[in-house]
């Protein structure tokens, strides 16, 4: 049985890998910061309809690295490391504070590289390891209003493509699925008419929902996959990338 370590998971995207995941007959650390009561119901569920596998929870802020070094002794065993939380903040950059651009590294870059470094050989133990990067298309194409949320997710693209090549020889891949817009609450902030606007610049002419994006995170982790590294797979309907 392959265990999972799902960052964020409860978030909309995060909720619905989880989902999928269990289905697939894997088990899993849920972790939530500020939505722990949605990750309790979800093992709730989880271990009625999956009574063969094990779901555990795991709170922790990714902002206090302390917390984040403490994860790596509540895990006995780990075949995949999925990193799905994140948030954003609109503003000019001329005007965003150091703390704010701070927040945003330490959550989405540096607390999970800091894990990665202590978790690599648990994912290495039996040649399978599977590290995956919820980006964004923004990582690549950058956007005005969200500098930093671009510069993290960016940084999360580079990384992997240095990170992959040290570890492949380990049986490990790393690579990042970055959606564009996607209908979740990070994105409620957008009036109707906004989203309209953006509508109508994507080819696929709406936005994706999240089992869209799970199902992107379900195949990098088939043993299939195994050859796939180093990679950014862009997810979004055409638009920008």
């Amino acid at each position: 049985m392959k265990w999972a370590l799902v960052v964020g998971a409860s978030g909309d995207i995060g909720e619905k890998i989880v989902l999928d995941l269990a289905k697939a007959g894997w088990s899993l650390y849920l972790h939530a910061n500020t939505g722990g009561k949605r990750v309790s119901k979800l093992i709730d569920l989880f271990r009625v309809e999956y009574p063969k596998q094990d779901f555990l929870q795991i709170s922790t802020d990714f902002n206090d690295l302390k917390q984040v070094e403490n994860i790596a002794s509540q895990l006995f065993t780990l075949d995949a490391l999925i990193f799905a939380q994140g948030t954003t903040s609109y503003g000019l950059f001329s005007q965003s504070t150091y703390a704010n651009t701070a927040k945003i590294m330490q959550m989405q870059v540096l607390s999970p590289l800091r894990l990665i470094q202590l978790l690599e050989s648990k994912l290495a133990k039996n040649g399978y390891g599977r590290i995956i990067f919820l980006g964004s298309v923004y990582g690549g194409s950058g956007s005005a209003m969200e500098v930093a949320y671009s510069t993290a997710k960016g940084a999360l693209s580079a990384f992997t493509n240095a990170y992959s090549k040290e570890v492949a020889s380990l049986g490990i891949t790393v690579n990042v699925i970055a959606p564009g817009a996607v209908d979740t609450k990070m994105n409620s902030a957008f009036s109707d008419s906004q989203k309209s606007a953006i509508d109508n610049q994507i080819p696929m002419g709406r936005f994706a929902v999240p089992s869209e994006i799970s199902y992107w995170i379900s195949t990098v982790l088939d043993e299939k996959a195994g050859y796939l590294t180093g990679q950014t797979i862009y997810v979004t309907g055409g638009w920008l990338k």
